[in-house]
């Protein structure tokens, strides 16, 4: 994923902060807002490759319903994209509409076989 960001990447994240069950394997939480037109193509891609890879959940969070959350982690754009692995931490961060390649490639530092 390009646009590669050092900010919480190592931290945990459990289900209950993120609103949902974290996937097996991995899990990709994808930030976004309203009005965010590249977040409606990323939401498309990642729940494409949430599709294509067991164990792999896709979560999308509203930014403007968890500012909290938005401000402990840093993320200053829309959409912003966290690779968890199945533990929860945090191990890709990237901002912008990403390309399925480079989730599938991001997926390899998180999934474990």
């Amino acid at each position: 994923m390009r646009d590669r960001d050092e900010r919480g990447e190592g931290a945990r994240l459990a289900g209950a902060e993120i609103g949902a069950e974290l996937g097996e394997r991995a899990t990709l939480v994808q930030f976004s807002s309203a009005f965010c037109q590249p977040c409606r193509a990323t939401r498309r891609v990642l729940a494409d490759v949430a599709g294509m890879i067991d164990g792999v959940a896709h979560v999308e969070i509203d930014a403007e319903d968890r500012l909290e959350l938005v401000r402990r982690l840093e993320v200053v754009a829309t959409p912003t994209v966290l690779v968890l692995d199945g533990d929860g931490a945090i191990v890709r961060r990237a901002a912008g509409q990403p390309r399925k390649a480079d989730v599938i490639a991001a997926l390899g530092a998180a999934v474990r076989d």
